[in-house]
């Protein structure tokens, strides 16, 4: 047996007899030595026994006299109760980012496991395993792997969207994108817009900044351009945060013409676009894009590769004018003091160089498709309709039948194990009580819509869900 079988094979004997009781706590282990000689392994093999079982809680080291099982096993502590929270914009990631993973997740904003491209993330890894140097054990470029930004310059050109690799930042993450543009183009009290309904998460992330939010009612082929005429005239906006292919949660996609008509507004305003990339890969050919029709000079681009690629792999990017660049390059520094994880930005440029990735994409085209189509009949035949079939992307935003309420229908859900994701959480002027967002890829089992029809039943039109709130302890 390896040294690495025969090491988890002790620490499973000695977890084992912790938990059921055969170890009794605070009773002192075997001494290191002892232990190797019992096993027939070397002391540095035991030595690594004790600190993995040291690491999950479970023994703890006394300086000069040995190993013991620890008094109070740390995953015996009892755990705190569940806490009520307001539906805010954190609400969805609070469940979510938490939740046991065989918990139903028809809310999450992320594919399943089983549809990305594993084995070309495992190739990649490997491959960067072999390599020596600084990838494995360096900060990494300030502006992130060069390798991986002229991936993207060339990827982007194929799309009429040319951008030389220096006006590219590689960052650790789309949100950290947002972030850092917003640390550098905002101060408080600035007024940005954006969509409404729009990424729960910007809404999260720009109070933060302490600035006043205003939002542009969007459909499915863009924002509502007279109410975004009206914003600009009286509002004196600095950003404006939005996706143009396959918006969040809505699924619509900005038109040419729309899109053309935001850039033109723009002109006579000190308005910068921030242009939400992150799902564009979703979105089928020729859809329209400000970034590529501004040519970067009112837009700036973000996005990142955790809804195709993986979301472990931290890594987004920025794209816009040289002196903006630079700035946020300076920014990232001095707050992070390096680009990009290394290994992060290398796994992304090996699967997105390798033939893997667009298999994966056509793949993925398709199979969204269908499930889109299954899910909405399915959604359908419970009363909840979509507001808009999308043309790409694996969400689908839904009005709820006799104007039942979708926060007291998520918090219903909780109880029964299942996170939803409702309007209230995506909409500025709190005009979407009776939507719901739902990710297509995370309801396969039909179960799902036998609970969501059973726990409609259980609301009356309009209500509110106090009674369920009431469950709680308010925060």
């Amino acid at each position: 047996m390896r040294k690495s079988g025969v090491t988890a094979h002790i620490v499973d004997t000695l977890r084992r007899r912790i938990t059921t009781g055969t170890l009794t706590r605070g009773e002192k282990l075997p001494s290191i030595r002892g232990l190797a000689a019992r096993n027939s392994v070397s002391p540095s093999t035991i030595v690594e026994v004790y600190e993995r079982l040291g690491a999950e809680g479970l023994i703890t080291a006394r300086p000069g006299s040995g190993y013991y099982v620890r008094e109070t096993a740390l995953q015996d502590r009892p755990c705190s109760p569940r806490r009520y929270h307001a539906m805010d914009p954190f609400w969805v990631s609070r469940q979510a980012l938490e939740a046991d993973p065989a918990i139903m997740q028809p809310g999450c904003g992320w594919l399943p496991e089983a549809w990305m491209p594993n084995a070309a993330l495992s190739q990649a890894l490997r491959s960067i395993a072999k390599e020596v140097g600084p990838v494995m054990t360096g900060y990494g470029p300030a502006m992130g792997d060069q390798a991986l930004r002229e991936v993207l310059s060339r990827r982007w050109a194929e799309m009429q969207f040319f951008v030389p690799s220096e006006q590219i930042l590689l960052t650790g993450s789309g949100t950290q994108a947002v972030d850092l543009v917003c640390r550098v183009m905002l101060k408080p009290g600035d007024c940005v817009i954006v969509d409404d309904p729009c990424y729960f998460n910007f809404r999260a992330l720009l109070d933060v900044h302490r600035v006043r939010v205003v939002g542009v009612p969007y459909g499915a082929e863009g924002p509502d351009i007279v109410v975004l005429g009206q914003i600009l005239e009286q509002h004196s906006p600095r950003l404006y945060l939005t996706n143009s292919a396959i918006q969040n949660p809505t699924g619509g996609s900005l038109s040419l013409n729309a899109a053309h008509r935001i850039l033109t507004l723009a002109q006579n305003h000190p308005l910068t676009i921030v242009e939400d990339d992150i799902f564009s890969d979703f979105a089928p050919q020729g859809t329209a894009s400000l970034g590529s029709l501004d040519g970067l000079s009112r837009v700036i681009r973000v996005g990142s590769f955790s809804k195709t690629l993986s979301a472990s792999l931290r890594c987004g990017y920025i794209a816009a004018k040289p002196e903006i660049i630079e700035a946020l390059g300076d920014l990232q520094i001095a707050t992070g003091f390096s680009g990009v994880s290394p290994v992060a930005a290398s796994v992304v440029r090996h699967v997105l160089t390798g033939g893997a990735y667009r298999r994966h994409l056509d793949t993925l085209f398709g199979r969204l498709a269908r499930a889109r189509r299954e899910c909405a009949n399915r959604l359908a035949a419970i009363g909840i309709v979509p507001e808009i079939l999308p043309r790409g992307g694996f969400t689908l935003w839904c009005r709820l039948p006799e104007g039942r309420d979708a926060s007291a229908l998520a918090r219903l859900a909780l109880e029964e194990g299942i996170v939803l994701a409702p309007g209230a959480v995506f909409s500025v002027s709190g005009s979407a009580t009776t939507y719901m967002r739902f990710n297509v890829t995370q309801m396969a089992d039909p179960e799902i819509f036998l609970r969501l029809g059973a726990l409609m039943a259980c609301l009356s039109p309009g209500s509110s869900g106090a009674s369920v709130a009431e469950r709680g302890s308010p925060e």
